[in-house]
């Protein structure tokens, strides 16, 4: 049985990992407007999917051990960007703070010395080292391309190879 605190947190993370799909969900449908970026349109939209998952995950969990997990209302997530560059930083400074959040977690659990959510919670902790490792390689490979029109079509082209599984590992 979750404890009102663990429970409380456990749905923040709910709306964490929600805002997370609909970020980039966002930047999706911003990257299919864009010329030339039909494979960062679909890197943005697996992404939004994968995140969905991580709060269905969340939602699952809460409830089965007892609580109840509150489906949240999101903000208006950023539409534009001023450059794919931009984009890729606003995803690795996201993941970041989910990362934070996810600690937090895990100190609570362990806290209340709830240890089946601390468990449960270790696979998002490898989940986020994979998602920010991602993010930085992602972030590494544009500031090389810096304004580089030829080098964005190769980085279009190369982010195929970059498979995001169902567990967030990179292949």
């Amino acid at each position: 049985m979750l404890s009102k605190k663990m429970q409380d947190a456990l749905n923040q993370q709910v709306l964490v990992e929600a805002e997370s799909s609909q970020v980039y969900l966002a930047m999706a449908s911003w990257a299919e407007i864009q010329p030339g970026l039909d494979n960062i349109t679909a890197f943005f939209y697996r992404h939004s999917d994968e995140e969905r998952m991580h709060m269905l995950k969340l939602i699952h969990f809460i409830n089965e051990r007892g609580g109840f997990a509150m489906v949240p209302a999101l903000a208006q997530p950023n539409l534009t960007y001023p450059s794919v560059q931009h984009a890729f930083r606003e995803l690795l400074n996201h993941e970041i703070k989910v990362s934070e959040s996810i600690n937090t977690l895990v100190d609570i659990a362990l806290a209340e010395k709830d240890y089946a959510t601390h468990n449960f919670l270790q696979w998002y902790v490898s989940e986020q080292i994979e998602e920010e490792a991602l993010a930085r390689v992602m972030n590494d490979k544009l500031e090389l391309i810096g304004d580089d029109k030829s080098g964005l079509y190769l980085f279009d082209r190369d982010i195929l190879a970059v498979n995001v599984t169902g567990g967030g590992s990179v292949e």
